[in-house]
């Protein structure tokens, strides 16, 4: 028996709901004769619970993804995850304003303007009654050849350390803030780093030569690659030495175990601990 707990973004996990829904209705529409079979054949089969119809949903998301080739796509191609947002909250994170998933969960302006940022949006008003008053028809934030132009050109995560070549479209100046959604507004960052830009207080600018400077949420910025470490001309006498200052002494018998694999001497064992804990007791 396995046993799966986890948690995962809020939109992570509308994902995964709504795909265990839509594979419990396949599973029901392939099932739903075998079972009504199987209650005429004997009336007192119990149908399966709801754990075991949604175990069942998992093995077949499982099952169809091994099948075919584990491919993001083009987000919005396979999926849809709703989220509803006030635009004055999508352009400036502290204004105040509904930030909520289609089913109800509620999620910072961080991560709602993450998710805008290379989505489909549609443009809603309201009356002050709460009323829809006008809709429009829905758009790619990023159409599908400048998306093609920023895979071609970017090839994966641009975060420094990472290359996952999957990546999401991100707007280095919001689109909800005036930015343009141009080749040169875009970086293609992976789900993870892309959350780290909008939620975590990463920075990321395109300097004048085309380059992006990342920066940690300190400010400090964050290299491409690591630095060099210095490394001394001599470096085992140079350890020595640190060792020497610590007070260590390493020789060759310093990763040895004390005990060699003997059996426990149960009477000897007792004899050391038991006057140990009664001090304790009585001190």
């Amino acid at each position: 028996m396995v046993v799966l707990r986890g948690r995962l973004e809020p939109e992570v996990g509308a994902l995964l709901l709504r795909a265990l829904e839509a594979a419990r209705e396949t599973l029901y529409q392939r099932t739903r004769g075998e079972e009504a079979a199987t209650r005429r054949a004997d009336p007192s089969a119990e149908p399966p619970t709801t754990a075991q119809q949604q175990a069942d949903a998992l093995a077949l998301l499982a099952e169809t993804a091994l099948h075919h080739e584990l491919d993001p796509g083009t987000p919005g191609e396979r999926y849809q995850v709703v989220v509803h947002v006030d635009a004055s909250a999508l352009a400036d994170p502290d204004e105040p304003g509904q930030s909520v998933l289609e089913g109800g969960v509620r999620v910072s302006a961080g991560t709602s303007r993450r998710l805008a940022c290379d989505a489909s949006r549609v443009m809603m008003r309201h009356d002050s009654d709460g009323r829809v008053r006008e809709i429009g028809a829905r758009t790619r934030t990023i159409p599908p050849a400048l998306r093609r132009a920023l895979q071609h050109r970017d090839r994966a995560c641009r975060f420094p350390g990472c290359g996952l070549p999957f990546g999401q479209g991100h707007h280095l100046r919001h689109w909800a803030q005036g930015g343009l959604t141009t080749l040169s507004n875009l970086a293609l960052l992976c789900r993870r780093h892309h959350r780290a830009v909008h939620e975590e207080g990463y920075q990321v600018e395109r300097q004048p030569d085309g380059a992006l400077h990342f920066r940690r949420p300190d400010g400090r910025p964050l290299p491409d690659v690591p630095p060099p470490a210095a490394v001394p001309a001599d470096p085992v006498r140079a350890l020595r030495a640190r060792h020497e200052a610590q007070g260590l002494r390493v020789h060759a018998r310093t990763a040895c175990p004390g005990w060699l694999g003997e059996r426990l001497d149960l009477g000897w064992a007792i004899d050391v601990l038991h006057p140990l804990a009664t001090r304790e007791v009585t001190g």
